[in-house]
């Protein structure tokens, strides 16, 4: 069987969303070993003018669970951004892990000719479906999966390369 849409969506969000879980997982030891509220920690951002690390979970989750759901072509599930602990965010990639391995691999046949429009305030987005995977759902996920790993990093989580690849989380 050739590797599919499916095979380069699916399997690497999931497995990534299941690292971000890890870290999230880690702060939370990391915060009780200093007799912090892990909470305290949803607020912080590396630099003023970026997104603090509650914002950091709902982008990564946002954009694999839409960029998954238009390629499939099935309806996105709605979240809605309420999220006020630690533990919620790590409900909610728990969530969106269900849903990405829910979506039937089918869904996806012919999907990287599939047109997605996305339509912002500012700015609008024309791709193919191959594009919209490579150039703007994976970037995206990573990109933001990233950067709370970072905020975390920067506030003493001991965190490491591994913990970013490899974090698979069980449920």
């Amino acid at each position: 069987m050739a590797f599919s849409i499916y095979d380069a969506c699916v399997p690497p969000m999931a497995h990534m969303l299941g690292s971000f879980h890890s870290v999230l997982a880690k702060a939370e030891a990391h915060a009780k070993e200093k007799g912090e509220n892990v909470d305290s920690y949803l607020e912080l951002r590396l630099a003023p003018d970026m997104l603090p690390l509650t914002k950091q979970v709902h982008i990564a989750t946002d954009m694999a669970k839409g960029g998954a759901a238009r390629l499939a072509g099935v309806e996105i599930p709605a979240y809605e951004d309420n999220e006020t602990t630690v533990a919620q965010l790590k409900a909610r990639l728990t969530k969106t892990i269900a849903f990405l391995k829910s979506v039937e691999a089918g869904k996806f046949a012919g999907a990287e000719d599939r047109e997605i429009h996305l339509k912002f305030p500012q700015r609008e987005f024309h791709f193919n479906g191959k594009d919209y995977l490579n150039n703007w759902v994976l970037p995206n996920v990573y990109f933001h999966i990233t950067t709370g790993y970072d905020i975390l990093r920067h506030k003493g989580v001991p965190l490491g390369k591994q913990d970013f690849l490899g974090g698979q989380q069980n449920g």
